[in-house]
């Protein structure tokens, strides 16, 4: 995040200007505009940035606060300033009662910003390893509307069903996982340490051809047994030459995308991600937030680049004068029923509303679909795991049976 200078023009024409940190200039003059001032010049301030990064570089190298600490933090922080008290005592104390040291560092850093006369959207927007876009964005109209307490408490709702549906997703999915490692770790161990001390004893009894399940087990077997090392090589450049491509601009987006398709989870992402996006645009909305700066900010945060650019896409239609329904519309990522639903809100006004009736229609479509994924899952793995078993017994039972025969018959 860089350090912006500006000079604008207030409701009255009086002329102002100021520092504000953000991603570009084009967040920067969002929040002018959400402000009621209109921006003249805007410019990247160098000196600002590099003492910035002087000063607090070393927050941007801790590691992410856990959700739990975060929606706990938005919780104190809307009951103390509901109750009245200075943000200055309330950091300070929330500082001192905290256990996560990142947010500790954080809160430290913004106590001293806020001493210093930094209102209190830029000094959160300075840790954005731990505040997203969406969480500074709802300070900033919380503070200039003065009802901060209410955007904390929106931010702490928000987060809240977000480590809901994290929460789920962990739990549906723990299962499978377990069960395919159990599977990995056993065809190791049988292709390494088993499946050699039978190709042994099948040698030592001279067993003339072998059946065609023994032979693939041997062969596999002996493939991992000489060139584990490579495969090990092999497979760690292949996963951070993916991990590199996926950084990119194109890679993003082709992953992104993909993953959506995946059977069973794709639906359950996308319909999550949906949800994400219907919750905040509502958030957003009801702050008094316009829609083209909702829309620019959720399109960074939603955490998906495919479903990121239908959200640009959505902004640059409402840009251009288009409506909500007729651009939401346009990216085929609702249902006729989503659609409708968001046609009625914007009609009567009650777009906000309408907008947490999508959130809960999707939510609840996911949660149906987590409680139901071992259903979905478990006759998949039966099958393999049968395969697997199949082969194993094939392999070793048919060689035995013509040995016995052999040996019988002589």
């Amino acid at each position: 995040m860089a350090s912006f200078e500006y000079i604008a023009r207030q409701a009255d024409g009086k002329p102002t200007k100021g520092v504000m940190e953000a991603n570009d200039e084009e967040t920067v003059a969002d929040r002018l505009l959400a402000n009621g001032v209109m921006p003249i010049s805007i410019k990247e301030s160098k000196a600002a940035n590099n003492l910035m990064q002087m000063d607090i570089g070393k927050f941007f190298q801790s590691k992410k606060v856990d959700i739990q600490e975060l929606v706990m933090f938005s919780r104190q922080m809307f009951s103390l300033t509901k109750a009245g008290i200075p943000l200055t005592r309330a950091i300070k104390g929330l500082m001192d009662t905290s256990t996560s040291k990142p947010l500790i560092l954080a809160l430290e850093s913004i106590h001293s910003d806020l001493n210093a006369g930094t209102n209190l959207a830029t000094a959160f927007s300075r840790h954005p390893h731990i505040f997203s876009e969406l969480y500074v964005s709802l300070i900033h109209v919380g503070e200039n509307s003065g009802r901060l307490e209410e955007s904390f408490s929106q931010i702490s709702q928000y987060l809240e069903l977000e480590q809901e549906t994290a929460q789920r997703i962990k739990s549906a999915t723990r299962y499978p996982i377990v069960v395919l490692t159990m599977i990995v770790g056993a065809l190791f161990v049988i292709n390494v340490f088993v499946i050699p001390q039978f190709a042994r004893m099948f040698t030592a009894f001279k067993a003339g051809e072998l059946p065609w399940a023994t032979r693939i087990l041997i062969d596999t077997s002996q493939f991992f047994v000489d060139f584990w090392p490579h495969l090990i090589i092999g497979i760690s450049l292949l996963y951070i030459l993916v991990g590199q491509y996926r950084n990119t601009e194109q890679g993003a987006l082709f992953w992104d995308q993909k993953k959506l398709k995946v059977p069973i989870f794709g639906s359950i992402i996308y319909r999550s991600l949906l949800a994400r996006f219907s919750r905040s645009f509502s958030m957003m909305s009801r702050s008094g937030m316009p829609l083209i700066t909702s829309l620019n900010i959720i399109g960074r945060v939603v955490d998906n680049k495919w479903v990121a650019q239908h959200i640009i896409n959505m902004r640059n239609g409402v840009e251009r004068g288009e409506s909500i329904s007729l651009v939401a519309t346009r990216t085929k990522m609702f249902s006729p029923l989503i659609l409708q639903m968001v046609s009625v809100g914007e009609e009567t006004g009650q777009l906000d509303d309408m907008l947490d009736e999508v959130a809960d229609f999707y939510e609840n479509q996911v949660d149906y679909d987590l409680k139901r994924i071992s259903d979905y899952i478990e006759p998949v793995l039966i099958v393999f795991i049968g395969v697997i078993v199949l082969i194993l017994a094939l392999g070793v039972y048919l060689t035995m049976w013509d040995l016995a025969s052999g040996s019988r018959s002589g």
